[in-house]
C-alpha cells in the first residue's frame, strides 16, 4: 500500500487545533463493523466470499428458515480474540450469545445474533498519531455478530441480495475519546493496518468490509459532560467519514450557537450535497429487547487457549516502524511508507538483511518497486524480481559495476519476468566502464567536439560541465563511469 492512501493526505484537512480554539469541544466515538477473513459464515456453512452471483450462497439457515439452527465459527472467535489481544483487552473467559430484535427487508428471521451482555473482548485501546501528536484512544468492547443482506436501492425498488446475510462480522466500540475528523480517521487507519497484517481481514472498503457507525456531540469548552450526540450510519469510506464529521461538528455548533437544541437521532451523509440528512429517531438499547439467544452455548475459553492464539499474532506496524528506524536506520517517513503493507515490509527486510545496503534497498522498494506496482495496479505477489534479485542488484550499482540509470532498466525487465542481474547485465552490455584510460580518450572526444562549451566552463559557467557528461554518456552508450568521467572532463579542461 502506498502512503498516499494514509490519512494525512485527505483533501480538506480538518485540524483538531480549530476545534479547541472554538467555543466548543467535539467528542467522537465510533462503531466498527469488520467483516472477518473465514472461509464459511457465522452461524453456517455457506462460504464467505464475495464473488458469488446474488442470492447464491445461502442456505435456509442464513435465510432464517423455521427449525434451522446455528452451529458457531470458531474461526470468527479466534480472530475477534486476536484483535482484542493486540489492543490489550480483557478476554472474557465465558462469553455469550443474544437476540437483537428488529425488523427490516435485509433481516430475514427478524433477529440478529450478536452479543450484548457478555462480549468476547472488554477495554484496551490504540494508539494514534496526529501531526506529531500521539494519543491513546479507549475501546470499550469487541464483540461478535452476524451480517445482514445488502440493500441495493434502485429508483423505484429495493434488491436485496442474502449472500452477505450470516457473514461473521467482528463489530469494535470505541470511547468518545476522538475531537477531530483527523483522529476519527487516523484511528480506522490504524486498525485497518492491524487487521491486514494480521489476516483478521482484507478490510476492501470498495466491498464493504469495513463499515462505520459515527457517534459524535459537541460540548461548550470547559464542559466535562458529554452533549446530545447523533449517529451517522453505514459509511464506508474514509474520506467519507472525514467530510461528514466536518459537516456534522460544524452543524452541531451552530445549532447550539443559535439557541437550538441537537436531536438525538440517526442521520445519513448525502456525499453529492456535502451534508448530513436526518433518517429517524435514534434508537436505545431496549428498542432491541435484547434476550439470550437459546440455541448457542456461551463460549469457554481456557488460558492455554488464549495463550496459543496469542503466540499467532504478528508483529503489529507502529512496533515494525519504530524497529526499522532502530535497526535499519531508517528515516521516519521510510518506514511509515514500508511497514503499511505487511508483504512490503517483509520484501523489504529480505532484501536489506541480504544487500547490507538499508537506505538503498529502502530507496529501491520505496521508488521504483512501488511504481512499478501502482503502474501495474498489482500486489508485490505479481512481481517477479525476487529479493536476492534486487540485493545482487544493489550490489552492482554499490561496486559501480553498472549505472544508476542501467540498473533501473535492468529492475524493469526483472520486475517483468524474472532472472539473474549479472546475466542481464552481460547480456545486454550495460557494464560500466571503469577503464581510465578508455574514458579519458572520450573526455577529449566530447571536448574537441565542442570546443565552445570547453570555453564556457572554463569562463566559470559550470553547467557546461554537464553537458559535456551528457557528451561522454552519448559516445559511451551510457556505460561510461560518471564519477571517473567528470574527474576527466575537469582534468583535461583545466
Amino acid at each position: 500500500m502506498s502512503r498516499a492512501r494514509r490519512w494525512e493526505k485527505i483533501e480538506r484537512p480538518f485540524v483538531a487545533k480549530e476545534l479547541m480554539m472554538s467555543d466548543y469541544i467535539a467528542s467522537i466515538g465510533l462503531e466498527v463493523h469488520v467483516q472477518l477473513k473465514t472461509r464459511s459464515k457465522m452461524f453456517c456453512a455457506c462460504p464467505a466470499h464475495d464473488e458469488s452471483e446474488p442470492n447464491t450462497a445461502v442456505c435456509p439457515g442464513c435465510l432464517g428458515m423455521p427449525g434451522t439452527l446455528p452451529v458457531i465459527n470458531r474461526e470468527a472467535i479466534r480472530k475477534t480474540v486476536k484483535v482484542g489481544l493486540m489492543i490489550g483487552s480483557k478476554i472474557n473467559r465465558r462469553s455469550t450469545f443474544d437476540r437483537k430484535n428488529y425488523f427490516y427487508p435485509d433481516v430475514s428471521k427478524n433477529v440478529q445474533i450478536t452479543q450484548a451482555a457478555a462480549p468476547l473482548c472488554v477495554g484496551g485501546g490504540i494508539e494514534i498519531d496526529v501531526g506529531g501528536q500521539k494519543k491513546f484512544i479507549r475501546v470499550n468492547h469487541i464483540h461478535q455478530e452476524e451480517d445482514v443482506a445488502k440493500s441495493l436501492h434502485m429508483e423505484h425498488s429495493t434488491w436485496i441480495d442474502f449472500n452477505r446475510a450470516g457473514m461473521a462480522l467482528m463489530e469494535l466500540v470505541t470511547e468518545p475519546d476522538m475531537a477531530s475528523p483527523d483522529e476519527a480517521v487516523a484511528f480506522l487507519v490504524a486498525l485497518k493496518e492491524m487487521l491486514v497484517y494480521a489476516g483478521i481481514s482484507d478490510c476492501n472498503l470498495e466491498l464493504g468490509h469495513v463499515r462505520c457507525d459515527v457517534n459524535s456531540s459537541v460540548r461548550p469548552v470547559g464542559s466535562e459532560q458529554l452533549g446530545v450526540k447523533t449517529e451517522l450510519k453505514n459509511m464506508n469510506t474514509f474520506k467519507g467519514i472525514h467530510r461528514a464529521l466536518e459537516y456534522e461538528i460544524e452543524r452541531q455548533m451552530e445549532t447550539l450557537r443559535a439557541g437550538g437544541t441537537v436531536v438525538q437521532e440517526t442521520r445519513r451523509w448525502d456525499d453529492p450535497t456535502g451534508q448530513t440528512l436526518p433518517m429517524r429517531t435514534k434508537e436505545s438499547a431496549h428498542d432491541y429487547r435484547y434476550f439470550h439467544e437459546p440455541d448457542l452455548p456461551p463460549i469457554v475459553l481456557d488460558d492455554a487457549t488464549i495463550e496459543g492464539w496469542r503466540a499467532e499474532l504478528p508483529e503489529l506496524p507502529a512496533a515494525k516502524r519504530a524497529r526499522f528506524m532502530a535497526d535499519y536506520g531508517l528515516p521516519e517517513y521510510d518506514a511509515g511508507v514500508l511497514t503499511a503493507d505487511r508483504a512490503i515490509a517483509d520484501y523489504f527486510e529480505a532484501v536489506a538483511k541480504k544487500s547490507g545496503q538499508f537506505k538503498a534497498s529502502s530507496n529501491w522498494v520505496m521508488g521504483e518497486l512501488l511504481r512499478a506496482l501502482g503502474e501495474q495496479g498489482e500486489t508485490i505477489a505479481a512481481a517477479k524480481i525476487t529479493p536476492d534479485a534486487l540485493a545482487a542488484l544493489i550490489a552492482l550499482v554499490e561496486a559501480q559495476t553498472i549505472s544508476h540509470s542501467a540498473a533501473k532498466e535492468v529492475f524493469q525487465e526483472l520486475f517483468e519476468n524474472g532472472g539473474d542481474p549479472e546475466a542481464l547485465v552481460k547480456e545486454k552490455g550495460l557494464a560500466q566502464v571503469s577503464d581510465t584510460g578508455m574514458i579519458d580518450q572520450l573526455a577529449e572526444q566530447a571536448i574537441a567536439a565542442n570546443p565552445k562549451v570547453a570555453e564556457d566552463y572554463r569562463a566559470g559557467k559550470e553547467a557546461a560541465l554537464k553537458f559535456l557528461m551528457g557528451q561522454v554518456m552519448k559516445l559511451s552508450r551510457g556505460a561510461a563511469n560518471p564519477q571517473l568521467a567528470t574527474e576527466a572532463l575537469r582534468r583535461k579542461l583545466q
